[in-house]
């Protein structure tokens, strides 16, 4: 995209170019495919309805031996909507028999359908934790970036999760992402607006809100290219670059594993086939080989995690 040329890198932009290589390999995040029930605004994963692309099951088998073998700590399970991909439920049991922590991440209504709904008993028998996007505490907001009805259903869902134990025993985890071109407010204030109007309305709680800067790429980068405001947003990143926020991305201490197996410093680079800087990318290239320290792929889309209080 365009946007590359219209700020300084951020390659020479960050201080300590140390924290721009990775440590020891903790978490290994899959993303297991690209079907979704839902087309949000925001996704820069392009996921939806429309989309065939899912983690062959000797795929999943790499990544577990993998995450055994090298001592990954946490695996993090990602879509499109996870639940809706083939051997989904096989992935989970078979991860949280290896992992300290298993985490799913889902976009909540998806646990209303019928094929669907017996998974909130199957995370709590498993213990998973759950991160799930709830754009804001608001129907008109949340409706309007993930289409109608969503914010009812997710709601719904909420309640369905707190009575089994999620967001008191069981950690259930809100994302909140922002519906335009503008950076998110402090996650503490905001989670405690999420945790007053939850409660208060609807008598649900949850155990932390995090919040995600909107990156520009993928949906999210072209509905700003479209209307012409690609470069402000980009410069808006740049004007916020936090150094302090760099030591602790995300990209350096996890693997990303895309469907086919191919391996990403973060969900990011992947939308962006950015692969890591190795001669081995494939995640069946370390079923006997080693990780190695290695200098993380960056690009000026770094921003949007390194913008305010960070993001990642």
């Amino acid at each position: 995209m365009e946007y590359i040329n219209y700020i300084p890198k951020f390659f020479d932009r960050v201080e300590n170019k140390n924290n721009l290589y990775t440590t020891n390999m903790d978490v290994m995040q899959l993303n297991i495919g690209k079907i979704c029930n839902l087309a949000c605004k925001h996704c820069h994963v392009e996921a939806g309805p429309h989309r065939k692309e899912y983690m062959k099951k000797e795929i999943m088998d790499d990544c577990l031996y993998v995450f055994k073998k090298h001592g990954f700590k946490v695996m993090d399970i990602t879509g499109g909507a996870p639940e809706m991909m083939p051997n989904f439920e096989y992935l989970v049991e078979e991860s949280s028999k290896i992992a300290k922590e298993v985490i799913v991440r889902t976009n909540l209504c998806i646990l209303l359908e019928e094929k669907y709904k017996h998974l909130i008993d199957f995370y709590a028998k498993n213990k998973v934790t759950i991160f799930c996007s709830l754009p804001f505490y608001t129907k008109e907001i949340t409706d309007g970036v993930r289409g109608e009805g969503v914010y009812e259903s997710s709601i719904e869902v909420l309640k369905k999760l707190n009575a089994v134990g999620y967001g008191k025993t069981l950690n259930l985890n809100l994302v909140y992402n922002p519906d335009g071109a503008f950076l998110p407010d402090s996650q503490e204030s905001l989670e405690k607006e999420y945790r007053k109007k939850l409660l208060e309305e609807y008598g649900i709680v949850f155990t932390n809100l995090f919040t995600i800067t909107n990156n520009p790429i993928g949906r999210f980068g072209m509905r700003l290219y479209k209307k012409d405001k690609l470069k402000a947003y980009m410069t808006k990143l740049y004007d916020a670059y936090n150094e302090d926020t760099v030591e602790f991305l995300m990209c350096r201490n996890e693997i990303n594993v895309s469907y086919d197996g191919y391996l990403y410093d973060c969900d990011f680079n992947q939308m962006l086939d950015l692969k890591i800087h190795s001669n081995r990318v494939h995640i069946s290239d370390y079923r006997e080989n080693n990780f190695e320290r290695r200098k993380i792929a960056i690009g000026n889309h770094c921003y949007g995690c390194t913008a305010g209080a960070g993001s990642s």
